[in-house]
């Protein structure tokens, strides 16, 4: 054996080698979670939810918006008396300049700096990702203000989080993670031509995709759970979230503090309010107990009861087979989905929204229908279910996709889970929303299926399957 291998040197180096890679590999794709992800909060009752909502629509040249998140976030922040948490996954100004940009991250920025001028005692706790940084290879200006004004800015440490493309995370975690990604760039940054030039480094970091995903505001008045980044090149995308006062608020408290523990924070302030006395039941459900409580959602729903979908990114399966299932059981299933044809200015090919869409209305044996929201360079940016049922309906909304990287806790991600009688306002909200844009009540502003049925071509098809085979996805 020994001759064997003083003769077969090389060959026992790339043994070895893959070993070590396929090992790391095997680790960060299932090693132990930080405490405090994956979070499922107790039921709390209250006795109001808002449902707050962004919409663009009309034509590229002449787009109609009603935005309101924003808006409601800045008076929050003007409300608050003792603390602020914002975790915001994009927070910056580039963009590719073919649209008149909401300037959002600017505007947030002034925001939060104003407050702390005129009340310096309230606490300020900026949590964000690696990404508005382009994973190290750049300041980021809006984040370099804060600090220097006394916000505190917390970079999450997702390297701690599990590595969600096996296939190439064991040969950049034995490689090239060494090399860090600071330095000098020359490569166009895949955000905007307008961001800063990265290094190679910060593209293979890149690549091993993960991120606290999160769109979350609380304070010890109100929190807001949202789909919206306060990114100006985003800041066209239609968006929903939801506000909500009481202990709910110490529970998003309690998940954030869990990212500061793993990202070297420090403590944030905790919240004193009191047990409300409502009839809308809040939960707070973080990364993978959000697919649980969704799936458990989906099995409850009987014979003549609905399901509304308002979503960004489709494609986890058991989602995806508990919906064909729900559908052969009789429930009605209503689809409104970003038909995926733009991402940071970039043209799309449709995945995975396309063949999955094509997939349920073929599968659905009639019950499950399916709408592209129009857009036009934007994006339907929601990421919402909504179970209709007889006397007492449920909501669960946040910033979670439905796919594998957002559901199996791989990304950070923040939702809330709301239940109430059909005659609480946020119910009945939630009614007119969606049937608003499906019925196409006074825009266009949805099409239907067919309108891409061309485009749904077995190529497509294809590439979704080995996409989710191989897990080499941005979604």
């Amino acid at each position: 054996m020994k001759k064997w291998i003083m003769k077969n040197r090389g060959l026992t180096i790339l043994l070895v080698l893959f070993l070590i890679v396929a090992l790391t590999s095997i680790y960060h794709s299932y090693k132990p979670l930080p405490e405090g992800v994956s979070y499922e909060g107790d039921i709390h009752y209250v006795t109001d939810v808002d449902f707050l909502y962004d919409l663009t629509y009309g034509e590229k040249d002449d787009f109609q918006v009603e935005h309101e998140i924003f808006d409601r976030i800045y008076k929050v922040i003007e409300e608050a008396e003792e603390f602020i948490v914002l975790d915001m996954f994009l927070f910056n100004g580039y963009n590719d300049g073919e649209m008149d940009y909401p300037p959002l991250s600017d505007t947030l920025m002034k925001t939060l700096l104003s407050k702390k001028e005129e009340n310096p005692e309230v606490e300020i706790v900026f949590i964000t990702d690696e990404i508005n940084t382009t994973y190290g290879s750049h300041e980021a200006e809006e984040l370099k203000k804060l600090e220097e004004n006394g916000v505190k800015v917390i970079e999450t440490n997702v390297k701690v989080l599990r590595d969600s493309n096996p296939l190439y995370s064991g040969l950049w975690r034995v490689f090239f993670q060494w090399f860090g990604q600071g330095g000098s760039g020359w490569i166009q940054n895949p955000m905007a031509k307008s961001a800063p030039d990265t290094t190679v480094r910060s593209y293979l970091k890149l690549m091993n995709i993960k991120a606290n995903h999160r769109k979350v505001i609380a304070t010890d008045k109100s929190a807001i759970i949202s789909s919206a980044n306060p990114h100006d090149a985003s800041g066209l995308h239609s968006n929903t979230a939801f506000e909500v006062k009481g202990p709910i608020i110490g529970d998003i408290l309690k998940t954030e503090q869990a990212v500061l523990d793993f990202s070297g924070g420090g403590k944030l302030p905790v919240y004193k309010g009191k047990e409300e006395e409502g009839e809308i039941a809040v939960q707070l459900l973080t990364e993978r107990k959000i697919l649980d409580h969704t799936l458990e959602e989906i099995k409850n729903s009987k014979d003549k009861e609905e399901i509304w979908v308002g979503m960004f990114y489709l494609a986890e399966r058991k989602i995806i087979e508990e919906l064909i299932a729900a559908a052969h059981r009789g429930v009605t299933i209503n689809l409104i989905l970003d038909p995926n044809e733009h991402a940071f200015g970039q043209q799309k090919i449709g995945l995975p929204n396309r063949p999955v869409g094509a997939e349920l209305v073929e599968e659905g044996q009639g019950n499950i229908e399916l709408r592209w929201y129009n857009t036009q360079g934007e994006q339907y940016h929601p990421k919402m279910i909504y179970f209709k049922r007889e006397a007492e309906s449920t909501i669960i909304g946040g910033s979670a996709n439905f796919t594998r990287r957002n559901l199996y806790d791989l990304n950070l991600e923040t939702d809330i889970k709301i239940t109430a009688s059909n005659d609480e306002q946020v119910m009945k909200d939630m009614n007119e929303y969606y049937l608003r844009l499906w019925s196409n009540e006074d825009e266009m502003y949805t099409l239907p299926f067919e309108s891409y049925k061309d485009e749904m071509t077995i190529v497509n098809k294809a590439m979704y399957r080995i996409q989710k085979v191989l897990r080499f996805t941005t979604y």
